[in-house]
């Protein structure tokens, strides 16, 4: 906690604690810093709330906000509880009852699961899930897989640049790589699917074109603005509803077959539950 924040609640501790002298021992018995009938407010409450960094004007003024905040909630609460009926307030009661009971029963299973969930998922499973469900997963966007480059018109050799991104050949990619820190933006790895409008993020020249443009194969197209030279070569399309490429969708694959795993686990684990309180003659059924 900050100085001045510490200097204000001391001002409260001196107004509002009591010391009792047993012996050689002092025990400080805590006042509260506000109260709302038989509801009481304490320092620790409201400490963790005033940020460390505050100044003294702005320490008063932030917790005489969450002492004012804290009065209004409970007023109203009281309130609240004093216009209820007893149908009404037996069913809050239950509601209550019922959160707690979820999150105690969904906070087990969580690290149950931790405990005991197998993570490790192999590429033959991967391919099983992906060919049984393959109809499945149909695209909701377009992807291309595309090499481009971005480079201002006051770069030398443009021709050679050009010359080289036109060519498949190894050496001349390579060639290109080792220039990069003269590029703006530069992707030459084409086997991997892109999502089309990440691409117009990187290259937004093409913005300017219908969507057509970029879906469709490609050796070689060129745009140019006051910004440079943009270069693209679309080597493969997939349109919407087509069917998702594996290597695209496979971290989805990965959350299905988890999720999947803890639904078997979970179900592992309560019919384990039952046996053993069954056999132990802890649940009994009338």
């Amino acid at each position: 906690m900050n100085k001045r924040l510490a200097y204000f609640f001391l001002l409260v501790a001196f107004s509002s604690c009591q010391i009792f002298d047993f012996g050689k021992k002092e025990v400080v018995q805590e006042k509260p810093i506000a109260s709302v009938n038989n509801n009481y407010l304490y320092r620790k409450d409201i400490e963790s709330l005033v940020p460390k960094n505050s100044s003294k004007n702005d320490s008063i003024l932030i917790v005489k906000s969450i002492i004012n905040n804290w009065a209004i909630k409970e007023l109203l609460k009281q309130k609240a509880e004093e216009n209820l009926t007893n149908e009404e307030n037996l069913t809050y009661i239950k509601l209550v009852q019922d959160y707690k009971v979820s999150l105690l029963v969904n906070g087990y299973k969580e690290r149950l699961i931790q405990q005991q969930l197998d993570t490790v998922i192999s590429e033959d499973e991967i391919d099983d899930y992906y060919n049984l469900n393959k109809s499945n997963f149909r695209l909701n966007e377009e992807l291309i897989k595309i090499k481009y480059l971005h480079f201002g018109k006051d770069l030398l050799d443009q021709k050679e640049i050009i010359k080289h991104f036109k060519s498949d050949n190894y050496d001349d990619l390579i060639a290109l790589e080792n220039q990069q820190i003269n590029f703006k933006e530069i992707n030459l790895n084409d086997s991997i699917w892109i999502k089309l409008e990440d691409v117009l993020l990187k290259i937004p020249k093409f913005k300017e074109e219908p969507k057509e443009y970029l879906l469709k194969k490609s050796k070689y197209l060129q745009k140019e603005d006051s910004l440079g030279l943009y270069l693209v070569a679309v080597k493969d399309v997939l349109k919407r509803n087509d069917i998702a490429p594996k290597n695209y969708i496979t971290p989805t694959i990965k959350q299905l077959i988890l999720h999947k795993r803890k639904l078997e686990l979970i179900r592992d684990i309560e019919k384990t539950l039952i046996n053993d309180a069954i056999q132990n003659k802890n649940f009994k059924e009338y």
